[in-house]
């Protein structure tokens, strides 16, 4: 069976950020842009600190089967957790959603992609 890709986002909002922090934020936003977001193993943070204090990390995963989705989650959000933790970064109302693109909607052009074969 081959692997599925799993896309899972980890939103959450910054809290209590010391100036430091902040600045450190800011210094950083470039590589930080949503408009460059992608989804990646190790997670890709995207935040806009001048216009709000949310973030959200994308990460990419793969599994065999439907009760690999569950186990992806938690990995992400531990990982993101960590990531924040680590840099001593206050957040609070981190929640996760994950997609299996094996069952994603296909769009018209993959439709009759696939149906040409």
């Amino acid at each position: 069976m081959t692997d599925r890709t799993f896309r899972i986002m980890v939103r959450g909002v910054f809290e209590q950020l010391t100036e430091e922090q902040r600045a450190e934020l800011l210094a950083e936003a470039p590589d930080h842009d949503v408009l460059f977001a992608r989804f990646t193993p190790e997670g890709h943070l995207s935040y806009d600190l001048r216009a709000r204090a949310d973030f959200t990390f994308r990460f990419q995963e793969s599994g065999a089967a439907d009760e690999d989705l569950l186990p992806a989650t938690a990995r992400a959000e531990a990982a993101a957790m960590e990531w924040l933790e680590q840099r001593g970064y206050g957040y609070k109302n981190l929640r996760s959603s994950a997609e299996d693109l094996s069952k994603a909607a296909l769009g018209k052009r993959q439709r009759r992609d696939r149906a040409a074969g």
